[in-house]
């Protein structure tokens, strides 16, 4: 749980203030240089998932974090009751990061109708589509879960074997 406070919390509060900053001083459509040719500041709003995939299904994103919140919870109480059930250090941090992601996402669909990007990177024609902090936050704690489900467990790690040695 001190993963969600000391670290899903500050992003979360990151994540809202960097859009209420956006909304405050970037008209909607704007955009502001911070590198020219490379990255902006824009405000655009989004109302499906990442790249702007499956439009105007709110409430389906909204049951989806409720239910994504809760699982994180679950597995974070369960890790905290269960000795058998240890989580990593990368697993509890990609929660945590997971947590504030889902979180400052989920409160700009109920306040607002849609979630606010602002990032914007460039290159010539090129573009990534516009995205936030919490957006960051769950990209990241995706790959740190992707990664890490590439190491063994850690009953199964012990002394390697040399090859072609016969016991």
């Amino acid at each position: 749980m001190k993963y969600l406070l000391f670290l899903g919390l500050p992003l979360l509060v990151l994540d809202q203030v960097t859009k209420y900053l956006i909304l405050r001083n970037i008209p909607y459509g704007g955009e502001v240089p911070v590198i020219p040719g490379f990255f902006s500041l824009v405000h655009t709003t989004n109302s499906g998932a990442a790249f702007g995939l499956f439009q105007n299904n709110n409430l389906f994103f909204i049951l989806l974090a409720v239910a994504a919140f809760v699982v994180i919870l679950f597995l974070l109480i369960r890790d905290r009751i269960n000795p058998k059930a240890r989580l990593t250090v990368t697993t509890k941090i990609s929660f945590g990061l997971l947590a504030a992601g889902i979180l400052g996402n989920l409160i700009d669909r109920v306040t607002r109708g849609n979630v606010i990007d602002f990032l914007n990177f460039y290159f010539h024609q090129y573009a990534w589509p516009a995205f936030n902090v919490a957006d960051s936050c769950i990209c990241i704690a995706v790959g740190l879960l992707v990664l890490t489900s590439f190491r063994p467990p850690r009953s199964a790690v012990g002394p390697i074997e040399p090859a072609g040695r016969d016991k």
